[in-house]
């Protein structure tokens, strides 16, 4: 047969009732911080940045592959183009020859209107392949234009997200702040010894080291006391520091805890 285990204080550890008490308010402080560091890592503002971010990258990879292909293009109708200025050169130098006169062999004749000819063709293939070119270059600027308008679109919107963000931090922060000062002057008055044992167990428990006990319950584990553990309660004096025979948290007693 099991024999029930008495309930569960620090026999090496008392501290008044009022000390006691006041560790609920550095506990309601603790977890108050620990909402609030939640509430700013969990900011809808930083999927939104981190989605945008995403987009951004993207879009700038296509502006440099656009604007890439634009200066590709630029360098191809250079070429074009002084390709086409040669061959129109040459084509003059040969009919100003054949204007001149100066040529009068038949074969020599027929040899020089036979290239002119030839040159023509071949000057109006180059300046097909330089209007194809500049379709090529004038769609790609079109891309520039636009990708670079839906850049700046997207900066926006992050630069929109990112202020928002910072003024969220901004108002966590500053009440934050409010609640570490309001901590450091409450856990200033409640005994060294008390305190250290309360920080060990919020660790070790979630973030929460000391529970109330309220109409028979703990507070930290939700679990109603046996009227073994009741009974032990009641026999405890006032000074002692009790634990939650459950959860191990600290168990704070107040004119609410239906003793």
């Amino acid at each position: 047969m099991d024999i029930p285990l008495p309930f569960t204080w620090s026999p090496q550890l008392n501290a008044a009732p009022a000390d006691q008490i006041r560790l609920l308010d550095v506990q309601a402080l603790d977890a108050r911080l620990q909402q609030l560091a939640h509430k700013r890592r969990s900011l809808p503002e930083h999927a939104e940045i981190e989605s945008l971010t995403k987009d951004l990258t993207q879009l700038r990879d296509l502006l440099v592959a656009a604007q890439t292909e634009e200066s590709d293009c630029t360098r191809e109708q250079t070429k074009a183009e002084q390709d086409v200025d040669q061959v129109r050169q040459r084509a003059s130098r040969d009919q100003q020859r054949l204007d001149s006169g100066a040529v009068t062999s038949p074969k020599d004749l027929e040899n020089l209107q036979r290239e002119i000819a030839s040159l023509a063709k071949r000057q109006g293939d180059l300046e097909d392949v330089v209007l194809e070119i500049m379709e090529r270059r004038e769609s790609a600027q079109e891309r520039v234009a636009e990708l670079t308008e839906r850049v700046s679109s997207v900066q926006s919107k992050i630069d929109d997200a990112t202020a928002r963000r910072d003024a969220a931090y901004e108002s966590l922060d500053s009440e934050a702040a409010s609640a570490t000062k309001e901590r450091e002057v409450i856990a200033g008055s409640v005994p060294a010894d008390l305190l250290r044992l309360y920080d060990k167990l919020r660790e070790q428990q979630g973030g929460v080291g000391a529970a109330r006990l309220y109409q028979r319950r703990c507070e930290g584990c939700r679990l109603e006391l046996n009227i073994t553990e009741v009974n032990d309660v009641k026999a405890a004096a006032p000074d002692a520091v009790l634990r939650c025979e459950n959860c191990r948290r600290i168990l704070i007693r107040t004119s609410e805890s239906g003793l």
